[in-house]
């Protein structure tokens, strides 16, 4: 299989601070690095962006989709990089996120909805291992009516390592029929291992359906059993309950051959947990 630079260097370079998309561009762009990208959507315009984080470097990353703008983003850390990303809806956009962490790192993330029938959703997954800080953080703002948000973030750590999930999303008072979801599931694999996670919901409208929900816990050791009785070692069991559990995010990201090549560093990265 392919390696994720291999792949990455088949897209179209997203060279400069700033990223026009003009109409549907059916061949993905990619970044390595960059510590400024500005990416602006026209409306109806749509596009795939692959960011790739090697270096223990600062960036910001800001996305603006214009009315019924469709961006894909698919952000990859590999090493300790500090990234800011930010993204602006206009009405009836939407915007897929999906974030993976096989490095200690930290990702911020800042989503507004602005115009109505805007539609964000978000998955991310972290994996710490060794003394490894994971850290993502999400604010989602609906500030207007009729908007819709789904965000699914998941950390494994074992080791001594740390995983942070900080969640919130912000409903505005005229920001009625408010649909927002936001789950954080994750596991620890050793007992000095250590995720806290917040998800949390500030809401000042009185029509909206809104939910949150946050688990830290253990293997699943009745699987785990089920799986020893087919053959498999223990150590296998739980590799391929981890692999799992990270591929049902990883498999969120709309590129096939990179979504293969993430699911095939995660599992080199889960043998080191």
């Amino acid at each position: 299989m392919e390696t994720i630079p291999d792949i990455i260097r088949g897209f179209r370079a997203a060279d400069g601070e700033v990223l026009r998309i003009a109409g549907a561009e059916a061949e993905p762009f990619a970044a390595v690095d960059p510590r400024h990208l500005r990416v602006e959507a026209a409306a109806g315009a749509s596009a795939r962006i692959v960011v790739l984080h090697t270096a223990p470097d600062v960036s910001s990353l800001t996305l603006t989709l214009a009315e019924g703008a469709q961006l894909e983003l698919t952000e990859l850390f590999t090493a300790e990089a500090f990234a800011e990303v930010s993204v602006k809806q206009a009405a009836r956009s939407r915007c897929r996120l999906t974030t993976a962490l096989l490095s200690s790192a930290n990702a911020s993330y800042r989503i507004d909805l602005d115009g109505a029938d805007a539609e964000n959703e978000l998955g991310g997954v972290f994996l710490a291992a060794g003394e490894e800080h994971c850290v993502l953080k999400l604010h989602t703002a609906h500030n207007v009516a009729d908007c819709r948000s789904d965000s699914y973030v998941k950390g494994v750590a074992g080791g001594q390592a740390v995983g942070e999930f900080c969640g919130m999303v912000y409903v505005a008072p005229d920001a009625q029929r408010t649909d927002a979801r936001q789950q954080s599931r994750n596991i620890l694999l050793s007992r000095t291992a250590r995720i806290t996670t917040q998800p949390q919901l500030e809401i000042y409208a009185d029509d909206v359906k809104c939910s949150h929900g946050a688990t830290v816990g253990q293997m699943d050791a009745e699987a785990i059993l089920y799986m020893r009785q087919r053959g498999l070692s223990e150590a296998q069991a739980r590799r391929l309950q981890i692999e799992g559990f990270v591929g049902d995010v990883v498999t969120r990201c709309g590129i096939e051959p990179l979504c293969g090549a993430i699911l095939e560093r995660a599992a080199a990265k889960i043998e080191t947990l």
